[in-house]
């Protein structure tokens, strides 16, 4: 094929969402337009676990009454993802929360895993 461009599989560039994450961040709109929360940001924290080592929610989410969490939008868990989300939940004072989205024929919505 000349001209064609092969992506590879994987992450995005920092900053751009995948499928999941941005029907995320639209869910997390509609709770900001509820009232529910305050403010939310994709990519917007990085956490330092250990040297050379940093954990970047999907989303720092805050509530309105203040409270600070950090979403993680996942498809499937890698081991070393699970690793750092509970590194990070014994390190950092927020309530840290992992998020699947339903099948539609299973109800929708997102199951919850806190950490």
């Amino acid at each position: 094929m000349k001209n064609a461009t092969i992506l590879a599989l994987g992450r995005l560039k920092t900053g751009e969402m995948n499928k999941t994450e941005k029907a995320y961040a639209d869910f997390l709109s509609l709770r900001q337009r509820a009232g529910e929360v305050a403010w939310y940001k994709f990519e917007g924290v990085k956490l330092r676990l250990a040297d050379s080592t940093f954990y970047s929610p999907d989303f720092a989410v805050m509530l309105n009454d203040g409270t600070m969490e950090m979403h993680e939008v996942k498809g499937f868990w890698q081991d070393d993802a699970r690793v750092k989300i509970k590194v990070a939940s014994e390190l950092y004072p927020f309530r840290f929360i992992a998020l699947k989205a339903r099948a539609k024929k299973d109800g929708g919505g997102w199951a919850e895993e806190a950490f």
